[in-house]
């Protein structure tokens, strides 16, 4: 169900008498409601008086895409054209139709020749028609939303204080313009309030543009708002119940949920808002059968929000098998604009527990996020899809994630940020991406030890020889930063010198500088003997020829290359690391 984006056109539009002018206006009111069988009534009442009435037909037909009911409004406006040609608004609710088919380029001609018949002279194109198009291509899914700007705005030009033109201006480009076109949908629906102050449904949108902020005070200010200009405006009571809801305020959920069903079209699935009391309190059981009682009665009609809840119920039960059939169901039955971050959480939980692939439930996850427009809630969005990969052993897509919240941070993103994804990569062996983590927090930190630490683990995992060197450049450059606070690095310190002294003993074969790290980790561990010993047999050693390879990898730039001595160890000496190195498995702490 579409909520609220109707509006009265201007007079001009209503080509005869006051009270047909009026008969119409009640229509539109019914519609601005969401009471769709009443206006349904008040359109095939004048269509009964009149056949040939063009307004009447035009809303009847988009009182039936807004009940999602989009065969029968072709229907209706395919027999219309048949009995009066070429009417231009029913070239436009044709147009809508084929939008609603993904009949693009159908639509975009009888758009086009829709301004043209409607095109008289210096007075340019009819702007009660531009809007209808402008309408029709931010209802569809299908539409192009930059193309309803455009007829929108020369619509405007040409009649400012039409209230639907600027509705549907507003909503236009929050469609085209995602989390950027906010500030202009916010000036067209108060310039249409300005217009018409008891134009609740301007009242309406706003609320909705600043639930897309999560600025919930203003939400409750404009739903408020709406009520008091129209005390009928049954679709306003629907959210105010939901605001109280979603905030366990549940008497004062209960007294809007009263004044809703007191002023919309009675319908089966108004139950499913008694049902959602069930669900707040947790008795799934109840949620469950009264939700599904609604099904029962409308099939295909049943609103998108009763089968989310009876996806989330049968989850909290346990039911997974039928979780999943009801989350795909309403999915496939939502519209995008209504979809909310929550829904793709629940999916991927849904995923997590029907054997859904890493893949979808990744997607699901940044999906989710993608629709909010306030990058903190998208970051904690994203931050509960690592913890999930996380805690599933799935390190890699907890890496993938993390990197989507560093994207999104940019230049904002912090040491934590990095880290995290880094070590989220290590742990889930990919050391590439790991080592792209650690470069980056290397280059914007380079006196920090977190970084040089995880570098030098990388090296040692691919190398762990020690015959290509791949780890002593960084395990060079990491003692040099541990040994700024030696106090509190002395472990760290005693097991990376013990490192380095192995690999110039063993592979470099390159005593003055075995000895010259086995005399630092003698600093902090001077009663050692095994390190004495170490160093007695380097210093006995007969001298030989060096035997150093070249590191390989990105050395930094303050890492002297080794140096030669010309001396060698005994043919024996073996000097061993003081630890091992990081498991993979391990937490490392920041």
């Amino acid at each position: 169900m579409k909520k609220t984006t109707i509006s009265l056109f201007m007079a001009g539009l209503l080509l005869a008498s006051g009270l047909k002018a009026q008969t119409i206006q009640e229509g539109m009111n019914h519609l601005y409601a969401d009471r769709f069988q009443s206006a349904i009534g008040v359109f095939e009442k004048l269509l009964a008086a009149n056949p040939n009435n063009i307004d009447a037909t035009y809303w009847l037909g988009q009182t039936y895409f807004d009940m999602d009911q989009n065969g029968k409004a072709r229907q209706l406006y395919e027999k219309a054209q048949s009995t009066n040609g070429g009417a231009p608004l029913i070239l436009v609710g044709l147009g809508h139709a084929d939008l609603h088919d993904n009949k693009t380029n159908d639509a975009r001609q009888k758009f086009e020749a829709a301004i043209t018949a409607a095109t008289s002279g210096k007075k340019g194109p009819d702007p009660i028609v531009l809007t209808a198009i402008g309408r029709a291509n931010v209802d569809a899914k299908a539409g192009d939303f930059n193309y309803a700007i455009e007829k929108l705005k020369i619509a405007l030009e040409k009649d400012p204080r039409n209230t639907e033109t600027l509705l549907q201006l507003g909503n236009a480009y929050r469609k085209a313009r995602p989390g950027e076109g906010g500030g202009e949908a916010f000036q067209n629906y108060k310039k249409a309030l300005e217009v018409n102050p008891s134009f609740a449904v301007a009242d309406m949108r706003l609320a909705k543009l600043f639930e897309s902020q999560k600025n919930w005070e203003l939400v409750l200010e404009y739903l408020n708002d709406a009520v008091n200009r129209d005390s009928k405006f049954a679709p306003a009571y629907y959210e105010l119940f939901y605001y109280y809801f979603y905030r366990a305020k549940f008497a004062e959920a209960q007294e809007q949920l009263n004044k809703y069903t007191a002023n919309a079209d009675p319908e089966p699935q108004h139950d499913f808002l008694n049902a959602q009391l069930c669900w707040a309190n947790k008795d799934y059981t109840c949620a469950v059968t009264k939700a599904e009682s609604v099904v029962s009665q409308m099939g295909e009609s049943t609103k998108p929000k009763v089968l989310k809840l009876l996806a989330d119920a049968n989850f909290q039960k346990g039911d997974y098998t039928n979780a999943r059939k009801y989350i795909d169901w309403y999915f496939k039955k939502e519209k995008p604009e209504d979809i909310i971050s929550f829904d793709y959480k629940l999916l991927a939980d849904v995923l997590g527990k029907t054997g859904g692939t890493p893949d979808e439930i990744y997607n699901a996850y940044i999906k989710g996020a993608s629709l909010d427009s306030v990058n903190t809630s998208k970051i904690d969005f994203l931050k509960q899809g690592a913890e999930v990969f996380k805690t599933a052993g799935d390190r890699v897509r907890e890496g993938d994630i993390r990197s989507e919240i560093i994207k999104i941070k940019a230049d904002k993103a912090s040491q934590r940020d990095y880290f995290d994804a880094g070590l989220a990569y290590y742990q889930g062996s990919n050391l590439d991406k790991a080592d792209v983590m650690f470069d980056t927090y290397t280059q914007k930190w380079p006196e920090e030890t977190f970084g040089w630490q995880m570098k030098f683990q990388i090296g040692r995992l691919r190398d762990t020889t020690m015959e290509k060197g791949l780890a002593v450049p960084f395990a060079t450059r990491y003692l040099e930063v541990l040994e700024k606070d030696t106090a509190k690095n002395k472990k760290s310190i005693l097991s990376t010198a013990g490192y380095l002294a192995t690999y110039y003993a063993n592979i470099a074969k390159d005593r003055p500088k075995a000895i010259d790290y086995l005399k630092k980790m003698l600093v902090f561990d001077p009663t050692n003997e095994g390190i004495k010993n170490n160093i007695t047999q380097l210093e006995k050693a007969p001298p030989a020829k060096p035997n150093t390879p070249a590191p390989k990898g990105n050395a930094p730039a303050s890492t002297k290359p080794a140096g030669t001595s010309g001396a060698k160890p005994a043919a024996k000496t073996t000097v061993k690391p003081k630890t091992t190195p990081v498991a993979k498995n391990a937490t490392v702490k920041k």
